[in-house]
């Protein structure tokens, strides 16, 4: 993706099964859990780098001991940071007590960090400010053990407002309206209650309070806990949380809008959002490895029991394709082939744009995303061009000569290194005129690689969002080798409805393909259709988000989508460039061929998987049309 958007964020569980001493005889250390959360995090480093954080907990400790840590951190390298704060703190430890070099016991009752219970967050910010409050895990503190809850999670929920006043309704007096605050304190709310009536219980049983604490504990009902707390949650979430005496928890939204994957053994259990994450830290193989169900919870109790469970009755399921096109690592099994396929089934609507015309065209990729789609064009480029020399050299008969057929069987596609992305430069000069500038450095060239005036430059990108560096970079310096055609072929399909549920995308103004369907409304005398669809959706504000419809789509719903890439081509082509433009995207259809389970499509289509989010587009458009600036949720 040339354009640089807010990703999605990352969650890690890992709960060791085994006591330290288990690790530290087996493996060589009894910080094995810390360890393996550095690789769980840093291997998810892709889904955030605006802050990252730590929590963990050591289970069965005396009272007055320290059985808590978390750290966060907002700083430009956040997973660095964080675990370089705790190497220095166990090092100076271990120096000042070189007693607990090889004593187990003595690590885990002095030094932090050091349990059996760890949760991992990477954050990327989709509102608001990047302080240090605004990075997860959150804690909700309390002297009873088992009240304290640990939440963080991957998630955005498209009704926050409704979240706050349900905690006002239940006598609260939340901090602030957010998502990550809301959540928390409504689970840590059932939470409580769970505690006091299982209190009454022991109570009634004769327990003393000393007694009730620890039964508290192993009664604890987490699966009721969630179901009370999520009946209303609209928007997409992998959440996690751990409670003070060592249950543990994440939840998937019914939809599986987000993703969450396991594993288990009898050594640990660990949940990542990403399946390759878990593979690569543990060595294991992909089959090994769950997808946590939508609407379920993976629950791990102090015991060590886990069990999944379903805690909301899953709907139709709308997994994120845009996991599948570009958030997600690409390392994993099925995405790496998912990518392929991206690539090889748009290669007819590509060979069109050069009348199929391959020894006049060089093929590349705009780094570094788009690699693996670029080997699923070439490989569907070879597919056709096998064809072609089949039909040639049956055209030959039998008289045909050896150097006529080895000319054609050598024929290939020309594949070139075109754009080189100059990681280390950045566009930190604020006046518009010398940022321009810069942007327009940010990709290099390979010079000599096309033949000026002759050949046809087809680069494939992974999406193209607001087509920002398209315009101010990449077609300028893609012009410099004077190509006689540039098509720019976009992997995904136009985006064209904003995002609510984790990722941030969400304002109409930000999309090209809106922008072009405006235009065009406006140079063919339409504008009455942009107003007409501003009075439909400030009629629907005040409804229940159940019954609100996503009128946004008539603001497409006159064009074809040639019409509008026709469009999006014309407004990113600088008036500077000589070469014709084309941008060609991907259809749906195809979209839906190449990654079959992954069906949610809403950035496209707009059809959304949960009633929230119709009414944020509609929220959005409004805020478009009066030029507010801000979130539509």
């Amino acid at each position: 993706m040339s354009d640089a958007i807010q990703h999605e964020c990352g969650i890690a569980l890992l709960r060791l099964k085994k006591p330290l001493e288990f690790y530290k005889e087996k493996y060589g250390t009894a910080f094995y859990g810390v360890q393996k959360m550095y690789l769980l995090m840093e291997k998810q480093h892709n889904r955030g780098q605006d802050g990252a954080g730590l929590a963990s907990i050591k289970l069965d400790v005396n009272p007055g001991e320290r059985y808590i840590s978390r750290i966060r951190s907002n700083d430009p390298q956040p997973i660095k940071d964080i675990f370089a704060q705790i190497n220095d703190r166990i090092s100076r430890e271990l120096e000042d007590h070189p007693e607990y070099q090889n004593n187990v016991a003595l690590q885990k009752q002095n030094i932090p960090y050091l349990g059996e219970l760890f949760l991992g967050h990477v954050r990327y910010g989709t509102f608001g400010k990047n302080s240090i409050e605004s990075v997860h895990p959150f804690l909700r503190q309390n002297n009873w053990m088992h009240r304290n809850l640990i939440v963080a999670g991957n998630f955005n929920m498209t009704n926050v407002k409704e979240l706050f006043q349900n905690l006002i309704d239940l006598g609260q007096h939340p901090k602030q309206m957010a998502d990550t605050v809301t959540v928390m304190e409504k689970i840590g709310h059932f939470l409580d209650d769970e505690v006091t009536e299982l209190y009454k219980q022991c109570k009634q049983e004769g327990y003393s309070k000393q007694e009730a604490s620890p039964v508290i504990g192993e009664r604890l009902n987490i699966q009721r806990i969630l179901e009370r707390a999520s009946r209303n949650f609209d928007g997409g979430y992998a959440m996690a949380g751990l409670l003070g005496h060592g249950d543990s928890f994440v939840l998937r939204d019914p939809a599986g809008i987000r993703p969450a994957y396991f594993y288990e053994d009898d050594e640990i259990v660990v949940v990542a959002s990403e399946r390759p994450v878990i593979q690569t830290a543990f060595n294991l193989t992909s089959d090994q490895i769950h997808e946590l169900q939508p609407g379920h919870a993976l629950i791990v109790k102090k015991s060590g029991e886990v069990k999944e469970e379903m805690i909301n009755t899953p709907r139709e399921i709308k997994k994120c394709s845009f996991e599948r096109i570009y958030f997600s690592r690409g390392s994993d099994t099925d995405i790496y082939k998912e990518r392929k396929a991206l690539g090889r089934l748009i290669v007819d609507q590509v060979l069109k744009t050069v009348d199929y015309d391959f020894d006049n065209s060089v093929f590349s990729f705009i780094p570094n995303t788009a690699e693996v789609s670029f080997y699923g064009l070439i490989k569907g480029l070879e597919e056709n061009l096998n064809q072609q020399k089949i039909a040639q050299i049956q055209a030959l008969g039998n008289d045909a000569y050896a150097e006529q057929i080895s000319e054609i069987i050598n024929r290939r596609a020309r594949i070139e290194k075109i754009a080189i992305k100059d990681a280390k430069l950045r566009t930190f000069i604020t006046q518009d005129d010398s940022r321009d500038d810069l942007v327009a450095h940010v990709y290099d060239i390979t010079y000599g690689s096309v033949r000026p005036g002759t050949d046809n430059l087809i680069v494939i990108d992974d999406s193209i969002v607001r087509g920002t560096t398209l315009k101010q970079s990449i077609l300028r310096i893609l012009d410099r080798l004077a190509p006689k055609k540039i098509v720019v072929v976009s992997s995904a399909p136009q985006i064209r409805y904003p995002d609510c549920y984790g990722i941030d995308m969400a304002k109409m103004g930000d999309f090209i393909a809106f922008e072009a369907a405006i235009q065009l409304l406006r140079d063919r005398k339409m504008d009455s259709v942009i107003k007409e669809v501003y009075e439909k959706c400030l009629e629907q504000v005040n409804l229940p988000k159940e019954q609100v419809r996503n009128f946004v789509k008539e603001i497409y719903a006159p064009f074809s989508n040639e019409e509008i890439s026709a469009k999006i081509a014309e407004l990113l082509t600088p008036s500077t460039i000589n070469a014709e433009v084309e941008i060609v995207f991907q259809t749906v259809e195809n979209l839906h061929v190449a990654c079959p389970n992954h069906l949610g499509d809403w950035y496209f289509t707009g059809d959304y998987p949960t009633p929230g989010g119709n009414k944020v587009v509609n929220k959005a458009f409004i805020n478009w049309v009066e030029k507010r600036n801000e979130r539509a949720y």
